[in-house]
């Protein structure tokens, strides 16, 4: 049956499907909207109590219920600065050292950094030799996608690609999942070094957008297109930590990746780990030397 299923990706029109499927998430549909909304509910638990909207009828459209807001205090943000924390609620796919260009996506299968971050050499080079993280939000999940670390926008890259669901059986049998679907790529600048967000698309997800440009697919063509942002001045757009920095109308997955010597993921997470927003996820590595170093001196 899993053979099956992964054969039918292959065949299936997969963007006619999801754009079709896009157009009913953004219409104004009444009560066959509210139908849908509370069928959906129910088939996946989703816990309204958090949410700032509670019924199905407080919404619009479909895709306004998939990136519903939470209440306020729904998620605390691990306000540390020698942190990063989780930016979105999911499961970790995988983490770990990007190793001579490859990040793992499943057994057997790596993809590669310089693919997934858009084709272009230089933009890849930064986090050679980095750590990355790979989460999956499931259909129940919260899908407003977090800054894990305060962070200038350098550049942002839409990739045109495929639309595989992103869900563990196709992560596991279908190769370069993550480098071969349509994706939005955020570059930053952060105070220990560079990070990359990227926004996988997948089945039925109708769009994906960021705080600073709104709905970023689907444009039309094939080609990959860049942005380029200042890095100071008032033109300049910087994230804190814990803020909002896009959203996924239908689910995906988000791949991070940092530059070498900058993060230390926390031993107790790892594949199908469960994540929350704003929990403690991994620590600087600068801050841990520098408190090292304290540490010697003291001993002195």
């Amino acid at each position: 049956m899993n053979k099956i299923k992964i054969a039918l990706q292959y065949l299936m029109p997969k963007h006619g499907i999801s754009r079709l499927v896009g157009k009913f998430a953004a219409a104004e549909a009444g009560w066959l909207t509210t139908k849908a909304i509370s069928y959906f509910i129910k088939a996946y638990d989703i816990n309204m109590a958090e949410a700032k909207l509670k019924n199905a009828s407080d919404f619009k459209t479909f895709n306004d219920f998939f990136t519903r807001e939470l209440e306020d205090g729904a998620r605390t943000i691990d306000s540390d600065p020698s942190t990063i924390c989780y930016p979105v609620d999911g499961a970790i796919s995988q983490q770990g050292p990007i190793e001579k260009g490859q990040l793992i996506q499943a057994k057997g299968f790596d993809y590669s950094l310089e693919t997934l971050l858009g084709g272009d050499k230089e933009t890849a080079a930064p986090f050679q030799d980095g750590e990355f993280s790979c989460i999956y939000l499931a259909p129940k999940d919260y899908h407003r996608i977090h800054m894990p670390i305060t962070g200038t926008l350098r550049e942002m890259i839409y990739v045109p690609g495929d639309l595989f669901s992103v869900n563990p059986l196709t992560a596991n049998n279908v190769p370069n999942l993550f480098a071969r679907n349509e994706r939005v790529v955020a570059i930053f600048d952060t105070a220990q070094g560079a990070m990359a967000m990227v926004l996988v698309g997948a089945t039925i997800v109708a769009s994906i957008e960021t705080v600073w440009a709104g709905t970023v697919t689907p444009p039309a063509g094939k080609d990959v297109f860049r942005w380029k942002y200042p890095a100071s001045g008032i033109d300049a757009i910087t994230l804190e930590k814990g803020a909002e920095m896009g959203r996924f109308k239908l689910g995906s997955t988000v791949v991070s990746t940092f530059a070498p010597n900058m993060v230390k993921f926390n031993q107790q997470a790892g594949p199908e780990t469960v994540t929350r927003l704003g929990e403690h996820y991994a620590d600087l590595v600068a801050f841990e030397q520098q408190a090292s170093d304290k540490d010697d001196t003291n001993n002195d």
